[in-house]
């Protein structure tokens, strides 16, 4: 509900604060007080359109902030946090609304900046206004839908069909998927036969690219690998470098087996050993590299496996360019096209399967969208015969309210069902039925939308109803109808109305009196106590002059409502 509104240069208001409460507000005062003014204001704070005219003479500026304090489960708060508004559900919402004389107007919600648009949507989650000059959401064809939903009760039926076209847009996507590459797998299907061949012969290995092209780098210094090689072997034949270590060995033997040598001290014979000792690692040393020499003449190093290093390796790179992919990753790209091919023969099954599955979500999101329907045709016939009630105490006894419905174009047709639902009007019969707002006068509109809210008294998501001059044109029992009506709605609802009519001042909770005062003619607004409202109201019933039997009649009206 609105905790409080408070208003700034605005108009002829130069300082306003209204704190309405729980319940029925009743809005009342002399033609031309203000009272509209008041209402243009909330408009604003609501998203309405900003004109720099509504700033009061002399002022820098318009404000207006209304407060509200919305529950924790408000679809508001969702449509904040999807607008990355910084929010906590349970907390109070103000929406603010600033008009300055030189620059631009700006929107606040909670002293953050938001569009105008996003202040408008907010607003109408928030309060509705019902009046002949107010575009309410009854009054709006795109809302009856929903309005229709809530008052059935449909929201799993409605869980149910959204869900049901999600899964039949999935089905849908992957069939124009599996379509589109069985198509273009079926244009490159020659080329993809005889790349997979030229893969399949070749039969690459991961890295294989990078170890040949090693290979090769040492395969193509195998001549002077061969030359070196048999030089150190001849120039090893050639000293007889072996052979003459061999005799300095048996040598040395002979000198350390001499007596006094063998294992004895001193200078000499340490000699003589260390002598022997390296004379034999030298022969061992010389060995060990004419065995290593001769190992090395004895690997493939021939130039028939350069080329065939070469051959494979070119052809991977090749085969590389032609795929634009590293050489080292055919074997991947082998992988992938094999599986392109695959689909490109198979391709007929696969999109037949999708069709079936598309086929079979279609069903199911048409027998989701027949129950929904169903379930709102048998509603709509409740709520005609709730709407129907409502018109005749109301002065609508000739007026027919109908629902109607219109089946939605394919491409239109989805999570919300396959039909448009609009409430149409006939106010005399045989005038034929159309929109409620083209047909119903402007004294009509706001007891329309009455006797419509009161049939819809559950849904929508306003916790607010303002309804502008309701009792326009009527009075007696009808307006004594439309006070209770609206004493009713405040039951579950914040109700606030502006009446010229004793009957409905007298059926609210809270009474406040809007007028004009000073020189400067500005409005203002105060609440009344028993006293005040009890000569308000003697005031409406009697005129400029208040007599004791309209006071009489007054207390009366306060007594009985």
């Amino acid at each position: 509900m609105m905790l409080s509104l408070s208003v700034r240069d605005f108009v002829l208001i130069s300082r306003l604060d209204l704190s309405p409460g729980e319940g029925f507000t009743a809005l009342t005062g002399e033609t031309g007080a203000g009272k509209s003014i008041i209402l243009d204001a909330l408009a604003l704070a609501l998203g309405g359109p900003a004109d720099r005219a509504v700033i009061r003479h002399g002022a820098p500026g318009a404000s207006v902030a209304a407060e509200f304090g919305p529950p924790a489960d408000h679809p508001v708060w969702a449509l904040l946090a999807e607008a990355g508004v910084s929010a906590a559900a349970g907390e109070t919402l103000t929406l603010k609304r600033l008009v300055r004389a030189d620059g631009p107007a700006r929107a606040f919600i909670n002293d953050q900046p938001v569009s105008a648009a996003l202040l408008g949507e907010a607003g109408e989650l928030l309060v509705e206004v019902h009046g002949q000059h107010a575009a309410s959401s009854l009054m709006r064809p795109a809302s009856h839908r929903r309005l229709l939903d809530q008052f059935a009760g449909n929201e799993t039926l409605l869980a149910a069909c959204a869900a049901a076209h999600a899964a039949r847009l999935e089905a849908r996507a992957a069939r124009e998927a599996i379509e589109a590459d069985a198509k273009a797998a079926a244009e490159t299907k020659a080329w993809l036969e005889e790349t997979v061949g030229q893969l399949a012969k070749l039969a690459p290995v991961v890295g294989e690219a990078t170890r040949l092209a090693a290979e090769r780098a040492q395969l193509m210094q195998a001549e002077r690998v061969l030359e070196a090689v048999s030089e150190a072997g001849e120039a090893l034949a050639e000293a007889e470098i072996e052979t003459a270590l061999a005799r300095a060995a048996r040598a040395a033997e002979r000198i350390c087996r001499l007596p006094g040598f063998d294992g004895e001290a001193g200078a000499l014979p340490e000699a003589a050993r260390a002598a022997c000792e390296a004379i034999e690692r030298a022969l061992i040393e010389v060995r060990e590299a004419d065995a290593a020499v001769a190992h090395l003449a004895r690997l493939p190093l021939e130039a028939g496996d350069l080329d065939g290093v070469e051959a494979r390796l070119f052809a991977l790179r090749s085969l590389g360019r032609k795929l634009n992919c590293d050489p080292d990753a055919l074997d991947a790209a082998w992988a992938e096209l094999a599986a392109r091919l695959e689909r490109a023969e198979a391709g007929e099954a696969g999109i037949a399967a999708a069709r079936k599955v598309e086929r079979a979500a279609d069903a199911r999101w048409h027998s989701a969208a027949h129950a929904l329907s169903e379930a709102r045709k048998g509603a709509a016939k409740r709520l005609e015969a709730a709407i129907a009630k409502e018109l005749a105490p109301l002065k609508l006894g000739r007026a027919v309210i109908r629902v109607g419905f219109a089946p939605l174009a394919p491409e239109e047709a989805g999570a919300a069902g396959a039909e448009r639902v609009e409430f149409e009007a006939e106010t005399n019969p045989g005038a034929g039925f159309g929109p409620l707002r083209k047909v119903a006068s402007g004294g009509e509109l706001a007891r329309v939308s009455l006797a419509l809210k009161c049939a819809l008294a559950e849904a929508g998501s306003a916790g607010t109803l303002i309804f502008d001059e309701a009792d326009q044109g009527v009075g007696g029992a009808v307006a004594a109808a439309i006070g209770e009506r609206l004493t009713r709605l405040a039951g579950a609802r914040q109700v606030l109305a502006i009446t010229h009519s004793p009957q409905v001042a007298a059926a609210a909770d809270a009474h406040w009196l809007v007028e004009k005062s000073g020189r400067a003619g500005e409005t203002r607004l105060c609440a009344l106590e028993a006293s005040a409202r009890r000569e308000e109201i003697a005031r409406m019933l009697s005129g400029a002059e208040i007599t004791d039997e309209a006071r009489a009649a007054a207390g009366r009206l306060m007594e009985d409502a």
